[in-house]
């Protein structure tokens, strides 16, 4: 079986990913010339300094009866010598390479190399006693005459070791603090760089059907063309919904007067002389072209509620709205043999909202309540408020609909698999858009009490000091 393809890296992820691979490569090589430059010169300076201790031998080597001498004091000797990590190791050789005065040990290693010229200097690493250490030598001038002395000088590396380590700890750590505030800079700017995309897209997700206006965001000059291709879809949009709204109110307009004329034909054939037989037929009739009345009825107020927006929306209280919807319906529910149960439960219920679009949702509810609650309807409206919400409830006790289709009988021309009776599939959907335009929710549950289905239809709660208005 083929596994699910993984979803694509975000856009951060890739920004990201694109920064500290090239930094991670960089900054390792940027270390390493760092810490060479800092031992070079590090190197540099003890070289110096040991340089220094070579040219501070060299005024001690004089003449004395003709022959090169020199003389170090204890004293002196001392101060040459004194290091507070390494050894210190002298030797200074006549032009005939006699040693005037320092180590023994270091002269294998004088003699190892040719002499030097007068203020040259040569520098090297070698092993003294078993011990690496780093030697100068100094070709200089001494006595009378053109005679060349060699000077050497030499200690041990603990000093340098030690700096070494040290160079290369800071280096380290320099880098790695360097890498972390890169990384956070970078992730920092990607964040901040991407933000304008963020509000866009938050922008295209607040925007439906409803709000088709052209984006006015200010982005990156990047996502001008982006926005430009939104705006033109969204008047795309926006035109080919009016489009069809405009024709599902044409055509539905259009369908009522001979659907209205077809019946007053069809309820004079029923009073006048006619055969029997044809009772049946004209009944069947009668009620097909209810059904088609009635469904275009649907479709007219779906596309009013569709043109229609709760802009001004005023003080209503939904315990009116029931009063004044259910006068109508009192007569209509068809409870055959036995007159139809119709029980209310009304509590103060202050909403804002458009009445005669509420009028169409509470319509719709008991209709659908009509045509699928079976041969004794007994149908129970209530109203009431909970915290920040006011809420609407139709229950009957007809068949109801199975939790798993409860979703899909929102859908427009859905209807249950066990439905029965004579619906279009209409009355929900109108109902469910007439709540989502007034910032609330239509729910399907379970009745209360034994089969049925029982419609909650939640809307925020009015609030303010100002009385609900009531409908006469």
């Amino acid at each position: 079986m083929r596994s699910a393809a993984q979803p694509p890296r975000s856009l951060k992820w890739r920004l990201a990913l694109w920064l500290v691979v090239p930094v991670l490569a960089i900054t390792p090589l940027l270390g390493l010339g760092l810490y060479r430059l800092l031992h070079g010169t590090a190197m540099d300076w003890l070289d110096e300094s040991l340089g220094d201790t070579a040219l501070s031998l060299v005024p001690l080597v004089h003449s004395q009866d003709g022959q090169l001498a020199m003389e170090v004091s204890p004293a002196t000797d001392q101060a040459l010598r004194f290091d507070r990590q390494d050894r210190v190791f002298y030797l200074a050789l006549a032009p005939s390479h006699q040693p005037l005065q320092g180590d023994a040990s270091l002269q294998a290693l004088a003699q190892a190399d040719p002499p030097l010229e007068a203020g040259h200097w040569r520098f090297s690493t070698r092993t003294l006693e078993g011990e690496p250490v780093r030697l100068a030598q100094l070709g200089a001038r001494c006595g009378p005459g053109t005679a060349v002395c060699q000077v050497f000088v030499a200690e041990t590396l603990h000093k340098r070791d030690g700096l070494q380590r040290q160079l290369l700890m800071a280096t380290g750590l320099v880098m790695l603090m360097l890498c972390a505030l890169l990384m956070l800079a970078g992730w920092g700017v990607i964040w901040q760089g991407l933000r304008p995309v963020q509000r866009l897209g938050q922008e295209v997700e607040r925007r439906d059907l409803d709000r088709l206006d052209p984006l006015d965001a200010t982005v990156p000059s990047e996502l001008s063309p982006l926005i430009a291709a939104f705006n033109r879809l969204f008047t795309r949009l926006s035109q080919a919904a009016a489009t069809q709204r405009e024709f599902l109110a044409n055509a539905a307009h259009q369908l009522r007067t001979p659907l209205t004329a077809l019946r007053t034909e069809i309820d004079l054939a029923l009073l006048e002389p006619h055969d029997p037989q044809l009772t049946p037929l004209l009944q069947r009739l009668q009620r097909a072209v209810d059904r088609s009345a009635r469904l275009a009825h649907q479709m007219l107020a779906l596309a009013r509620a569709e043109a229609e927006t709760p802009q001004s929306p005023q003080p209503l209280d939904l315990r009116a709205v029931v009063t004044q919807v259910a006068q109508d319906w009192v007569t209509r529910l068809p409870g055959g043999p036995s007159e139809p149960e119709l029980d209310f439960e009304l509590q103060p219920a202050p909403v804002r909202g458009q009445a005669f679009l509420l009028r169409e949702l509470l319509e719709n509810l008991l209709h659908n309540c009509a045509c699928y609650a079976g041969e004794h309807p007994q149908v129970t409206v209530r109203t009431g408020c909970e915290g920040a919400v006011a809420w609407l409830e139709v229950e009957d006790n007809g068949p109801g609909i199975p939790p798993a289709e409860r979703e899909t009988a929102l859908q427009r021309f859905q209807r249950g698999t066990g439905a029965r009776g004579t619906g279009s599939g209409l009355g929900l959907a109108i109902a469910h858009d007439i709540a989502r335009r007034h910032g609330g929710q239509l729910t399907l549950l379970d009745a209360r009490q034994g089969p049925g289905l029982r419609v909650r239809v939640t809307l925020p709660r009015m609030d303010g000091l100002a009385p609900p208005q009531t409908l006469g």
